[in-house]
């Protein structure tokens, strides 16, 4: 663990961080500090006030990115046919499109 300082709402705050993480925790922290700096709380408010005002702005953001994400898909209920099964359905789909091409080519009679 090493320690990181964070600048937010032009207050320093030194958190710890994993090895290797350090640069995340500094991006995480200026978002936070862009929230705060955005309206996370008016003049006279207390710092503890400041950061839930961030807290909740970054929650509601977060809320509406899962909210326009589409659904999880459902498993199949049916396994998938075996690749032999689906290679002979290939097959009989290529010579049925053999076939049509075949009484396209032929002359109108």
């Amino acid at each position: 663990m090493s320690n990181v300082t964070l600048t937010i709402g032009g207050r320093p705050y030194t958190v710890s961080a994993p090895n290797g993480e350090e640069s995340h925790v500094e991006m995480l922290g200026r978002m936070v500090d862009e929230r705060v700096m955005r309206g996370g709380g008016g003049p006279g408010q207390s710092e503890t006030r400041t950061l839930l005002f961030a807290a909740l702005m970054l929650a509601d953001e977060l809320h509406e990115l899962h909210r326009q994400m589409p659904p999880p898909r459902e498993e199949a209920s049916e396994p998938a046919p075996p690749a032999a099964e689906v290679l002979a359905r290939i097959e009989t789909l290529a010579a049925r499109v053999e076939k049509l091409a075949g009484h396209l080519a032929q002359p109108a009679t």
